[in-house]
């Protein structure tokens, strides 16, 4: 069966001080209802997740005690993109007819760091320093512009579209353009990676409506088809957040299963992706993502850029919205922040950068700790299978 998204909705991406993570996901569920023309009383299922901030299914007590199911995911970064797959699940095996999918946080300022018992680690993880993402996030991200030979002036153009791109979104945390200068000028925070190359967390909730194709014409003008939805996690000697094997050949991460996974599934090719949303918690992990993801070769993001073939203008659009570089990270409304952004694109109805000439395939992708990763390839009818 056909599975169709008819309505979008998301708060303001930043700090929320006044209000609550289930406040915030009670606002965007009843901005996405609207924007479908339905209501919660019309929905027998929805999936919810938070990393910190409470617990989805309370959300019943402020939409309506209607008695539907309501199961709650928490993987990562990836949660949103978990969430999306259990309901798409749900309403292909006939066991929902109508879905809301939710996602929402409420971060403290700081790095993300966790546990290592959490992760079936020891504390001798923790004592390398490893489970502070910036510090891992760096010398993976070293490692690969070494490899691939790539320069942090890379690192610093991907940082300033993204924050072109937040300052022209209403929604998007940082608004304030940046020069390439100025983000490699800017403080070092863990080498290669300065203070405007890595995401914040940060505070916000994104909701979707989800149907099955019998409704989905009767609740949106232009339905966006959930082509695939898939979810990986990590293979042996994959070096992944929170995980510390690492072999000296290379190995497939979870990103490149979860995206080869997804566009078969969708019976479409990277090369056919209008619009894209790649994880940028720092600016190397996008750099990284590209490539994993098939959206291009390794080595080529450097031209890329440096061509603006990834601005909202280019041949690749990507993240369009500011990605989590504008946006900050709320963990468990990012990966649906980037279905939002890509469904309006789609219908032609952007809130910030309008991609050009109609596109009409769009790709997401989140990838979290302990190595989970989540794609997802959407379409409008009519688009080229």
């Amino acid at each position: 069966m056909t599975v169709a998204i008819v309505g979008v909705g998301m708060t303001r991406f930043g700090r929320h001080d006044e209000l609550s993570g289930l406040d915030l996901a009670e606002q965007a569920v009843r901005e996405a209802l609207a924007d479908a023309g339905t209501a919660w009383s019309d929905v027998d299922l929805a999936v919810g997740g938070s990393n910190v901030s409470g617990k989805p299914d309370a959300l019943v007590s402020r939409l309506g005690l209607t008695g539907l199911a309501f199961p709650t995911v928490r993987n990562g970064c990836a949660t949103g993109g978990v969430a999306l797959a259990t309901a798409a699940d749900a309403i292909r095996a006939g066991r929902a007819r109508t879905a809301v999918v939710v996602g929402f946080d409420k971060h403290e300022r700081g790095a993300f760091a966790s546990d290592p018992a959490s992760y079936g680690l020891g504390a001798w993880y923790g004592e390398t320093g490893l489970m502070v993402t910036t510090q891992y996030f760096a010398m993976k991200t070293r490692r690969y512009l070494h490899e691939h030979g790539l320069s942090e002036e890379s690192l610093a153009r991907v940082s300033a579209r993204a924050f072109r791109n937040g300052a022209a979104h209403p929604r998007a945390w940082r608004r304030s353009p940046l020069s390439v200068e100025q983000v490699l000028a800017a403080a070092p925070v863990n080498p290669p990676l300065t203070q405007y190359m890595l995401c914040q967390p940060s505070q916000g909730a994104v909701a979707l409506v989800v149907t099955g194709e019998e409704r989905a014409a009767d609740l949106a003008e232009r339905p966006v088809r959930l082509a695939a939805v898939s979810v990986r996690t990590r293979r042996y000697g994959s070096f992944e957040v929170f995980s510390p094997s690492l072999d000296p050949v290379p190995r497939r991460s979870p990103s490149i299963d979860a995206a080869d996974s997804a566009f078969r599934t969708a019976g479409l090719s990277p090369s056919e992706v209008d619009v894209a949303q790649v994880q940028d918690t720092d600016s190397g992990s996008e750099l990284i993502h590209l490539a994993e993801t098939g959206l291009c070769a390794h080595g080529e993001q450097e031209k890329l850029l440096a061509d603006g073939q990834t601005d909202a203008e280019g041949a690749l659009p990507v993240n369009t919205d500011g990605g989590c570089l504008a946006n900050g990270e709320p963990i468990g409304a990012s990966g649906l922040r980037q279905v939002h952004e890509v469904v309006r694109q789609l219908q032609g109805r952007a809130l910030g950068r309008q991609v050009p000439g109609a596109p009409r395939v769009g790709f997401t992708h989140v990838y979290g700790a302990p190595g989970t990763s989540s794609c997802a390839v959407l379409t409008l009818e009519g688009a080229r299978s």
